[in-house]
């Protein structure tokens, strides 16, 4: 009998510790559970990488930055050597400015068979008024046209000498400038700002027209990527808020805004009939990271990151306060 006692005792006494125990897993379940409206998907950081190449081919002679610093946009990253386009822009410079030469010397020649004309045609006048008196053979005066139309044709030949000697000034130019943009492109320059991820190339090395120089991390477009279910995705549009949280900062919670949701279904089957399959369609989901936000804590910014996304469908749905924001200070 004293047996049985001490066996319901026992009984009784791990019923009861196991009632205590799922008393508290439901409460904590209770408490970690998400509200209507907010769901949860696992994602990770992405950001996008930049290569940085040359327009031109040539001898690099400098690269700036080193793996891991920060560069901003439009700095100088590279330069190429340069000496034989310097060459080749003072060449151009001195053919343009042969070309003016000969353009001043054209205009001279212009007013010179100009004037020339202007002779001419009063030579034909003063004859012609001799050959009325009969004081001059009428041989004279078709000598005197003759003339005049000789220093027309020339003044015409100066005039198209001018035209070409200013559409030689105009080529000139355009080498000179073409030289000059060729220059600019031997400096490197960063077209976005963010964290140099790879070094691939050191002075000295020749590289080919679109050689790749260096492998940049794009901190204005840090996002991070999930799949949620289509009667989930239905419901976002781009501005909805969400929040994300890191496997690697799991205290903290960042702030993020629905960028972008597919315009059709991932892992989609190839003929959906029933609700089954309705409910497996899955949707590709953008969440953007504020860049004020990203500018203050670039340096723990890694793109690889897992963790949680939490996104609101509803509007009016209230955030659990374990997901309000909170930054690394």
């Amino acid at each position: 009998m004293q047996v049985s006692r001490n066996a319901v005792f026992s009984v009784a006494l791990v019923a009861l510790v196991g009632g205590v125990a799922g008393f508290v897993t439901w409460k904590e379940s209770a408490r970690s559970a998400l509200p209507p409206g907010i769901f949860s998907a696992n994602g990770r950081v992405e950001a996008n990488q930049v290569d940085i190449a040359t327009k031109l081919a040539g001898r690099i002679v400098e690269v700036i930055p080193r793996e891991g610093d920060m560069v901003e946009a439009g700095a100088v990253v590279a330069r190429l050597d340069k000496d034989q386009l310097e060459a080749q822009l003072r060449q151009g410079e001195a053919e343009a400015q042969r070309a003016r030469q000969a353009l001043v010397a054209a205009e001279a020649m212009v007013a010179s068979r100009r004037a020339e004309l202007t002779f001419a045609d009063q030579e034909v006048k003063r004859s012609a008024a001799l050959v009325d008196k009969g004081y001059t053979p009428r041989e004279k005066m078709d000598q005197r046209q003759q003339q005049l139309a000789s220093a027309e044709a020339a003044l015409n030949a100066a005039i198209a000498q001018v035209d070409q000697a200013k559409a030689t000034v105009k080529a000139a130019d355009a080498q000179v400038e073409q030289i000059k943009t060729v220059l600019t492109d031997a400096t490197v320059r960063s077209p976005v700002r963010g964290r140099v991820q790879y070094r691939l190339i050191e002075p000295g090395a020749v590289l080919a027209a679109g050689g790749r120089i260096l492998s940049v991390l794009d901190l204005s477009d840090v996002h991070m990527t999930i799949f949620l279910p289509a009667r989930e995705a239905g419901r976002l549009t781009v501005g909805d808020e969400a929040r994300v949280v890191l496997d690697a900062y799991p205290q903290y919670v960042f702030p993020a805004n629905v960028s972008f949701v597919a315009g059709e279904a991932q892992f989609t089957p190839k003929t959906v009939e029933t609700r089954e399959e309705r409910e497996k369609l899955m949707f590709r989901i953008k969440l953007q990271a504020p860049r004020e936000m990203v500018k203050e804590i670039e340096d723990r910014v890694k793109t690889g990151l897992r963790g949680m996304a939490y996104v609101r469908t509803d509007r009016v749905a209230v955030w659990p306060v374990k997901l309000a924001p909170k930054l690394p200070s």
